[in-house]
């Protein structure tokens, strides 16, 4: 099997999904509706973020049955620090399971300005995902730009990806990536089986992250076959911080252009 056919097989067997922040706008007015046809328009999966954490586990199973009904997963979720502590890891694990997710997401670690601030963020990450992988999930931790900027000579990225259990996911934000003058085809194959989420983000100098998916300087084929190769890439999540289309617009072209580029 050549090398085009191998990466188009990828292609259909990896799932392509949604960050809902993406949507956030029209989540907000309308969650089942929004969910719906963000199903409709082609996305296998979702993924909620920190406001989720407030629904009752009533809330939660109602979401996953519309989940089921419309026969699309939601993997991962994103999640403020307060997840990841003894007071609020409880609440979080059960709507989880209930939403039958696989990772619970540190989205941020808010203000950390040393590199122990950085080495206590990790620690947290650890001691949450030895609680959680006993009751079947992991911790991940979710990059923005912050993390690729050194502190003290060290980037923050780098301290978590060292100091954090293997089996915590780094999901690799591609745009946040760019932005800061990182390669992120390198970071993968820095931390292989460690990127099992790809937050699929371009972004351009002159464009910002305000970019569709195919207008950027991102380069997608070799972040795509650095994910698969070595990265151990699970599912794949398309996430725009807005464009000149609304947000369901921007949804579907992103999708679109997906699909053009993995044939």
């Amino acid at each position: 099997m050549g090398v085009a056919a191998v990466a188009a097989a990828a292609a259909k067997h990896i799932p392509i999904g949604l960050e809902l922040y993406s949507v956030r706008n029209d989540l907000q007015k309308d969650l089942a509706g929004t969910v719906r046809k963000v199903a409709q328009m082609g996305y296998q999966c979702v993924e909620f973020y920190a406001p989720y954490y407030n629904w009752t586990p009533d809330e939660a199973r109602k979401v996953r049955r519309e989940l089921d009904n419309l026969g699309i997963r939601c993997y991962s979720t994103h999640n403020d620090p307060k997840s990841f502590t003894p007071e609020g890891i409880g609440k979080a694990m059960e709507l989880n399971h209930i939403l039958g997710t696989r990772y619970i997401v540190m989205a941020s670690a808010g203000e950390v300005t040393t590199i122990d601030g950085w080495k206590r963020v990790a620690e947290t990450l650890n001691k949450a995902n030895h609680t959680m992988a006993a009751h079947g999930l992991h911790a991940g931790y979710h990059n923005h730009d912050l993390e690729w900027i050194p502190v003290d000579g060290q980037k923050p990225i780098e301290v978590l990806a060292a100091n954090t259990d293997k089996s915590i996911m780094l999901q690799l934000d591609v745009g946040t990536c760019l932005e800061t003058g990182n390669d992120p085809v390198a970071w993968i194959k820095r931390n292989p089986g460690r990127i099992r989420s790809v937050h699929l983000k371009n972004w351009s100098p002159k464009g910002g992250y305000k970019v569709l998916f195919s207008e950027g300087v991102a380069p997608w084929k070799k972040i795509f076959a650095a994910a698969e190769s070595v990265g151990g890439v699970e599912y794949y999540l398309i996430e725009q911080e807005g464009s000149r289309y609304p947000e369901m617009k921007t949804a579907e072209l992103c999708l679109q252009e997906y699909r053009s580029l993995r044939g």
